[in-house]
């Protein structure tokens, strides 16, 4: 008997890059947000983040995936919800960068996620990493240092701040990669809706066990909280689950690079924020090794293809 033909592939709803676009877009306000609602602690920020963006999105599950909500298998219901722990340990870490070192060091540290992820990816997937993507982590690694130097010079609370966005980013490529295993089987409403939430609830727990406080602010902070919720998170991040249906991690990986772009004109703009020749020849080395380990990562791909359906 012969082998059942292939069956052809989905197209998407519409170009996949004018996703790619508003995510970039609607993500490059996210440190501007953080700035603008400075009163409140971090992770409180982060906290009000995802628990708007999940309470918004609840009714809208449960108009659209309850049932596929219900039916969910034991992986991916745990896997999602690890997604979500590692999305909640994210944010409470880059939110907490924000507060140390600039938004242009910060934003730059966070989006070398796709080297970690190159990094991760044969413990967690069992891809392999090609010299392209070695010499790309390298690359990285020396724009690091070279901002993390330059942020010393300044003073020890910046280069604290910048461990704190390499710690987030290590937790986002955690967040990549597991999201990146469960949307293959699951859509993009019901595995939002379970990754967003079990963030909200992990932050929203050590905000309470820690006894900081969640009230009091003035009422513009909280116009903030929801312009956070809706903008980078529902819009920017959901954006970017959306894409990895439709084309490789890599190709987002490669859209990432426009976050620290669009952060450090808008910082310039409204905060005055003025770049340093350690930001712009560090940031430079990142770029390039980020660039260089999604171009390896493309490779690899081409030579060992993951088919799989789209879930819709």
């Amino acid at each position: 008997m012969s082998a059942p033909r292939p069956q052809p592939a989905k197209r998407p709803p519409f170009p996949p890059i004018l996703a790619l676009i508003s995510g970039i877009l609607a993500v490059s306000t996210g440190a501007i947000f953080v700035r603008l609602a400075d009163e409140a602690p971090p992770l409180v920020v982060a906290a009000y983040r995802v628990g708007i963006a999940s309470a918004l999105l609840a009714p809208l599950a449960w108009w659209r995936a309850r049932h596929e909500l219900r039916a969910l298998g034991r992986r991916d219901s745990v896997l999602a919800v690890l997604a979500g722990f590692f999305l909640a340990l994210h944010f409470a870490t880059w939110v907490s960068s924000l507060y140390y070192t600039s938004v242009a060091s910060s934003v730059v540290l966070v989006n070398t996620n796709p080297l970690w992820v190159g990094l991760l990816a044969p413990v967690v997937s069992r891809e392999r990493i090609t010299r392209l993507m070695a010499a790309g982590i390298l690359l990285s690694v020396v724009g690091g240092i070279i901002i993390g130097l330059g942020d010393l010079a300044i003073s020890g609370q910046a280069l604290w701040g910048d461990i704190l966005a390499i710690m987030g980013s290590i937790s986002a490529a955690f967040y990549i990669l597991l999201g990146r295993n469960v949307r293959r089987q699951v859509s993009l409403l019901a595995y939002v809706m379970v990754c967003y939430g079990s963030a909200a609830l992990i932050l929203w727990a050590i905000v309470l066990v820690t006894g900081q406080p969640i009230t009091g602010y003035a009422p513009s902070t909280y116009a903030i909280f929801l312009g956070m919720a809706v903008v980078p998170q529902i819009i920017g991040h959901s954006s970017y689950n959306w894409a990895l249906e439709w084309v490789s991690a890599s190709m987002v990986a490669v859209g990432l690079l426009g976050e620290p772009i669009g952060s450090t004109i808008l910082a310039y703009i409204l905060f005055g924020e003025r770049l340093t020749w350690a930001k712009v020849v560090g940031g430079g080395f990142i770029l390039a090794g980020i660039y260089l380990t999604a171009r390896g990562e493309a490779k690899s791909v081409e030579h060992s293809p993951e088919v799989f359906e789209p879930t819709g």
